[in-house]
């Protein structure tokens, strides 16, 4: 009996597992590792500053350190059009067990109001740098329903267009990176359920991007629709969207220590933007594209701020690509020029609580698209010593790009970029020294990829902001970048 009951379990158990794996349609194990050298020098824009390089702080003389990235990633396919997909990643600086456990938020861009979503500051308590995050966790139903609608549920990738409003939420959990803008974590908790009627293509998404405290109507939620379309012709595409980065309850019971409040009552810090893109090939070898956008809603930019202020803001993004002498030459030498607005507001350096008015500096909501390699992140993830805007509001942009070709493995790309402010910084002495100047500098990025194999790609990046009239004496010393990588995908 004993041994009848034996085979009967095994004879079960034998049975669900065929049963589990004939559910099982093929099973894709991927991933990647990229070690990165990094030495940087005057971040500040101050050569005479000795503090430590990091979020929030200005940044040393010289700054020296490697970091390790490693993904692994698994993509199950089932039956019944149905996909699982998890991705693990571990990213730490080479020597640093415990962490960095700074006390500056792991949300990127904490630098303070009004250039962020305003979160509050707190310490990461005895991280280990050997943790592994969870980066993506999501199920994906294809014909959901019916066959034109695929619906993604958990943590995933949002890209929309060129990235330019939402394609990065850029998270560091447990604080172990000094170069935050290389973080391979930038996945939403988020629901995406695209409906496919080629050539149309309508996508619906919310995601939650903060669990403040446990009222319902105190996090902040991304809400979104995209609508894109392709033609047949000149290899052209259009979209248009709304999204809205809804913030409720700015108040001081839900994170006190850096989110403002209005005096009058807790209000909303609610973006909505609006906007459309497209692009196409007028030739074969020449590609436009155009995107334009703006937000409404409403704005709280300082602690105790006396009034509720609105928004009125915009950007545009336009870019030509020439690919005519691709083909003529050895060399397959690619160049192109884009121009990038933000909106300002004008004296923002001088915002207090009793700044009252239509708040017209764009919000950069989950940008994506990253241009250049110092400027970009200027008083987001590195304070400058002087005061200054951040990059991701009050700019005036102009990019060149240049590409060539000298081998099959070798890549060499440069980026020259000019830098103004839309608005005057401090029109007026009240927080800050009156600073007229708008010129911010210019920017040149020089990239040398070598693709060893197919799998094992090196890198060198090499970077020089030059600082223009808009910063001071003494605080406008040039700041150099330069990043040596080796990468493999498997």
């Amino acid at each position: 009996m004993k041994f009848l009951k034996i085979a009967m379990v095994l004879a079960l158990t034998s049975l669900v597992a065929v049963g589990a794996y004939a559910e099982t349609q093929s099973v894709k194990i991927s991933g990647d590792l990229a070690m990165r050298s990094f030495a940087r020098n005057n971040y500040d824009l101050d050569n005479n500053d000795p503090n430590v390089a990091n979020t929030g702080v200005e940044s040393s003389d010289w700054s020296t350190y490697l970091t390790n990235t490693a993904e692994v990633q698994v993509d199950a396919d089932l039956t019944d059009n149905v996909t699982g997909v998890i991705r693990l990643v571990n990213q730490r600086l080479w020597g640093d067990v415990y962490g960095n456990n700074t006390a500056a938020d792991n949300t990127y861009g904490i630098i303070g109001a009004p250039y962020t979503d305003q979160v509050a500051a707190r310490t990461v308590s005895s991280a280990d740098s050997f943790d592994v995050n969870v980066d993506l966790a999501y199920i994906e139903l294809k014909e959901f329903l019916y066959s034109p609608l695929t619906l993604k549920i958990g943590r995933q990738d949002l890209w929309f267009g060129k990235g330019f409003i939402v394609g990065a939420n850029l998270q560091d959990p447990n604080g172990n990176l000094l170069p935050r803008e290389y973080t391979a974590i930038k996945s939403f908790d988020a629901i995406r359920a695209t409906l496919d009627y080629d050539p149309w293509t309508i996508d619906g998404v919310f995601a939650k991007i903060r669990e403040n405290q446990d009222r319902a109507d105190e996090d902040i939620n991304l809400w979104g629709t995209n609508v894109g379309y392709k033609f047949n012709e000149y290899n052209a595409e259009a979209e248009g969207y709304w999204w809205f980065k809804q913030q409720r309850y700015v108040g001081t019971t839900s994170n006190g220590a850096t989110m403002p409040s209005v005096l009058n009552g807790h209000q909303s810090n609610d973006v909505h933007t609006f906007g459309l893109r497209g692009s196409f090939d007028p030739i074969e070898d020449w590609t436009i594209a155009l995107e334009g956008a703006y937000q409404l809603g409403e704005y709280i930019g300082a602690a105790q701020q006396i009034e509720e202020r609105s928004r009125s803001a915009w950007a545009v993004d336009a870019m030509v690509e020439c690919r005519y002498f691709q083909d003529n030459f050895a060399w397959r030498p690619v160049v192109g020029a884009e121009y990038i607005l933000y909106s300002g507001e004008e004296n923002l350096g001088n915002t207090t609580a009793t700044t009252n008015g239509t708040y017209n500096g764009w919000d950069p909501v989950y940008r994506g698209k990253f241009d250049t390699a110092i400027r970009e992140f200027q008083n987001v993830f590195y304070r400058t010593a002087m005061g200054s805007s951040p990059s991701t509001t009050n700019q005036h942009q102009i990019l060149l790009t240049g590409k060539v070709e000298p081998t099959d493995s070798l890549t060499l790309k440069g980026t020259f970029g000019n830098f103004w402010l839309a608005e005057e910084w401090a029109s007026t002495t009240t927080v800050v020294n009156q600073n007229e100047e708008q010129y911010l500098g210019s920017e040149a990025d020089i990239t040398l990829t070598w693709d060893y194999t197919e799998d094992v790609q090196f890198g060198l990046l090499t970077a020089w902001f030059f600082p223009g009239d808009h910063f001071a004496n003494s605080q406008d010393d040039v700041a150099t970048d330069v990043v040596g990588s080796v990468s493999l995908n498997f």
